[in-house]
């Protein structure tokens, strides 16, 4: 692979023509990221820290994942292959460069030291001192390297009775308390669609903390260690819940409040077709404009006194008519409301099309082409270049 060729990206823009038809061309754009120039060495893999180190990518850093001989991150065989690796390792690790190391081979591991001297921020996630035993964590390397900025991901941080826990993204949000929240209809907590300890709670909070690291060694020539613990950055994404139990000493249940099921105002309901609505009619203008477009008894307007009653009402109504209905009836309406789409539908839908959200195609070595993973680096400030980039091959970075 060439070593020019991780970081890019191709932008595309939908033109309309004069006679209202649109063509969609490809247009390349070349822009220096505000993080060109620094290097990461990333031992992560799965999910928390490859997103982190791709959203540090593609604001201009260059990444070095550091993988083991023979099996590389276990991402890479996960799913349908898209070439010799995984999609989602295609994902998550496009553009990055591999660099495959056994530490326990001590000249494996004197490579890796001297990258690592070499580089600007380390990311792994491995247990509590896992590290320690081969020099490669942070108070062995700061002594030589004073600017390094080295941030661990792990899920109840590095001190404290649970540090050595073994669990994943089910078991983080089980244990805070943000699973029991959410309900399925016989009573079990549901299992979220979405691995919120892993990225909201791991991925984007070391991205965060990396980046103001970076800031404060700008101004004071001295790196740091970040300790980004996926069981305390579960908390900020509660304040509700934590305001309600700390505030009115009402700690929250599924079911029972404004945001988990207790109000008609901030609901699903079924449609005819077993499609669904989402409503979230919050303010009172926004109640009253759905109430009238359902045609909801008035009396019903104050859901307060018997809000279950009123959850019951709109239901039976609501059940009535197809989803497609309800899209219709709403379309101008000011109410907060809207159809649940599958993922699919989603991704094919005419807003996100027309903002480029899913504009970005990665490639792998063998000219084979995917969508890339839409990032929350807004194009101001990511790194562009000409053409796609890469899946590394396990190891291609030895060379």
């Amino acid at each position: 692979l060439r070593s020019g060729c991780q970081h890019f990206e191709k932008r595309l823009q939908v033109l309309n023509s004069a006679t209202q038809t649109s063509s969609r061309l490809v247009m390349t754009k070349q822009r220096v990221g505000p993080l060109n120039g620094i290097r990461v060495v990333d031992f992560t893999t799965l999910a928390p820290g490859p997103l982190a180190s791709l959203m540090l990518l593609r604001a201009g850093a260059e990444v070095i994942k550091v993988e083991r001989p023979g099996i590389g991150d276990e991402m890479r065989i996960y799913d349908k292959a898209f070439g010799d690796n995984g999609a989602t390792f295609a994902m998550l690790n496009a553009g990055k460069r591999s660099l495959s190391a056994d530490l326990k081979n001590d000249d494996d591991l004197r490579a890796v030291k001297d990258l690592v001297i070499k580089s600007d921020v380390v990311l792994e996630q491995f247990r509590p001192n896992v590290l320690k035993k081969y020099g490669l964590d942070y108070d062995s390397l700061c002594q030589e390297h004073p600017r390094l900025i080295y941030c661990s991901i792990t899920g109840f941080g590095q001190y404290g009775p649970k540090a050595q826990v073994a669990a994943h993204d089910l078991n983080y949000v089980a244990d805070t308390g943000m699973l029991s929240l959410g309900e399925c209809p016989d009573g079990k907590p549901a299992i979220p669609p979405l691995l919120a300890a892993d990225l909201a709670a791991g991925s984007y909070p070391a991205v965060m903390n990396i980046a103001l690291a970076l800031l404060k060694r700008s101004q004071t020539g001295e790196g740091c260690y970040i300790d980004v613990s996926m069981t305390d950055n579960l908390y900020p994404l509660m304040f509700w819940s934590l305001a309600l139990g700390w505030g009115a000493n009402k700690w929250p249940a599924y079911g029972g409040e404004l945001l988990s099921g207790g109000s008609p105002r901030y609901y699903v309901y079924r449609t005819s077709d077993e499609r669904f609505l989402a409503v979230a009619a919050l303010e009172q203008r926004f109640w009253v404009n759905f109430c009238k477009t359902i045609d909801l008894d008035h009396e019903l307007l104050d859901e307060i006194g018997d809000p279950a009653f009123v959850i019951k009402q709109v239901a039976e109504i609501v059940a009535r008519r197809t989803a497609e209905h309800w899209r219709e009836a709403f379309a101008d309406v000011d109410a907060c409301v809207l159809v649940v789409n599958t993922l699919e539908e989603a991704v094919q839908n005419p807003h996100y099309q027309a903002r480029g959200v899913f504009d970005g195609e990665i490639c792998n070595s063998k000219g084979e082409v995917l969508k890339a993973l839409p990032l929350p680096i807004v194009d101001e400030l990511s790194e562009m270049t000409a053409t796609p980039p890469v899946v590394p091959e396990l190891g291609e970075f030895n060379s």
